[in-house]
């Protein structure tokens, strides 16, 4: 299971670095998205991967943290989706607004030969 989440994280990072390195500002944005998917996974996973655990302790069984799963990691990506999100739609909006200033979608302006 570790070794699942750590490819996806290498792969999803290293698709967004090389979007991020692209001359259009769309998949630039593509970019900031996916490695911020990827620093999500890699958050998550900090908190231990565990399957079939509850992330609330039961005061019937005892607070033994082997029984349970780390519930602030998840707390954390569910903010960070929610202000990626936003972030995301303030940039596509920003990326609309340059483009019909401009007329391109180049990130530094003009188009290349």
């Amino acid at each position: 299971m570790e070794i699942v989440v750590a490819i996806a994280i290498g792969l999803l990072a290293a698709s967004g670095i090389w979007l991020l390195l692209r001359p259009r500002t769309f998949q630039v944005i593509m970019g900031l998205s996916l490695l911020s998917y990827a620093v999500n996974l890699f958050i998550f996973g900090m908190g231990r991967l565990a399957e079939a655990k509850v992330p609330v302790i039961d005061p019937t069984k005892g607070a033994d943290p082997a029984r349970y799963a780390d519930p602030l990691p998840q707390a954390l990506i569910l903010t960070a989706i929610v202000i990626g999100f936003a972030t995301t739609a303030l940039f596509l909006v920003v990326l609309l607004a340059s483009r019909g200033l401009s007329g391109t979608d180049h990130v530094d302006g003009k188009e290349q030969p």
